[in-house]
């Protein structure tokens, strides 16, 4: 886009005049280093404290078999408790049916080749419910470092294709770049029914990045 910047910082008559606007992507991928994985174990029952404690019994259990795993106990931390009273509705009327004890458990991997071990493990003493496994990576500022310099790159030589199609000069540095908001969402797998082994693959994480710059051309 070619467009005119008749002001820079608030002064007419700046030094970012006449420009070439243009936008850069950039991306990177990288393997996965880390996992995330939650899950835990719903009960329910017509008294809350029977409920609560079956809930406890069954939590105890997997997370003592997950500690058995060799999974430090650091590493597995309380995501969500909650309990609930549970209704149905009978004739428009609604009626009590009892209560609902929820806990869940972010369990933290130093890698990603364990996640279905972890999950067949925790189910296997009780566990019926597995929310969500996110991959990620522990040195994602600096790919995401690496996908924004990409960018400018990108944005760079778009302009230098313009300018030399016009047949005008370019300045070497812009004088203006914005980052924008790529298209970027994180890794995620949502766990459904588990079979007696479950796998689970990581695929690649992607990094992404987007900028937009305006460049002086005389």
């Amino acid at each position: 886009m070619i467009g005119m910047i008749p002001e820079l910082n608030g002064k007419s008559g700046g030094t970012c005049d006449f420009t070439i606007e243009v936008t850069g992507t950039g991306e990177v991928t990288a393997a996965p280093n880390r996992t995330l994985i939650t899950l835990g174990a719903v009960t329910e029952g017509k008294e809350v404290l029977p409920a609560q404690n079956e809930n406890a019994e069954k939590m105890n259990a997997v997370i003592d078999a997950l500690v058995g795993l060799g999974i430090p106990r650091e590493n597995i931390r309380t995501e969500s408790f909650s309990i609930e009273p549970q209704y149905d509705y009978v004739d428009g009327r609604q009626v009590f049916r009892g209560y609902k004890v929820t806990h869940l458990l972010e369990v933290a991997l130093s890698g990603v080749d364990g996640a279905g071990t972890v999950i067949d493990t925790a189910t296997a003493h009780g566990a019926n419910t597995v929310t969500d496994i996110t991959f990620l990576s522990s040195e994602a500022a600096a790919f995401a470092a690496q996908a924004l310099q990409a960018a400018v790159r990108s944005a760079q030589t778009k302009a230098a294709g313009i300018a030399a199609a016009l047949g005008v000069s370019l300045s070497a540095v812009p004088c203006k770049v914005e980052e924008i908001s790529p298209d970027n969402g994180p890794i995620l797998f949502k766990a459904a029914a588990m079979s007696a082994t479950t796998p689970i693959a990581p695929g690649q994480l992607t990094f992404k990045a987007a900028v937009r710059a305006w460049y002086l051309f005389a």
